[in-house]
């Protein structure tokens, strides 16, 4: 499983990355917050990432700090919330202001 990588910014897209780490290209899913955070292409980056086995694929979601990816996870957990709709939810709200939502 695919923990964190570290590398060099190939590509930042609207919805997606991809890091360079050892000549391999990583692709990976990821909040509009976290793709700003990254900057350009040809930046040396950290992400946590989550893995995911879907089907006939393997997904990976980055995270700029462990803070997002425990509420990425803990919004999984909601019935009817998917990976998608996680990363809208955290790409308008901080992991704080999420849990002020969430016990309001």
């Amino acid at each position: 499983m695919i923990a964190m990588l570290t590398g060099t910014l190939a590509r930042v897209g609207e919805n997606d990355a991809v890091i360079s780490v050892g000549g391999v290209g990583y692709q990976f899913q990821a909040t509009s917050r976290c793709l700003a955070r990254l900057g350009g292409a040809g930046a040396e980056v950290t992400v946590l990432i989550d893995t995911a086995i879907k089907d006939d694929q393997i997904v990976l979601t980055g995270f700029a700090d462990a803070a997002v990816k425990e509420s990425f996870l803990l919004l999984q957990t909601v019935q009817g919330v998917g990976v998608k709709a996680a990363l809208s939810i955290l790409s308008a709200l901080s992991p704080d202001d999420l849990m002020l939502a969430l016990s309001a």
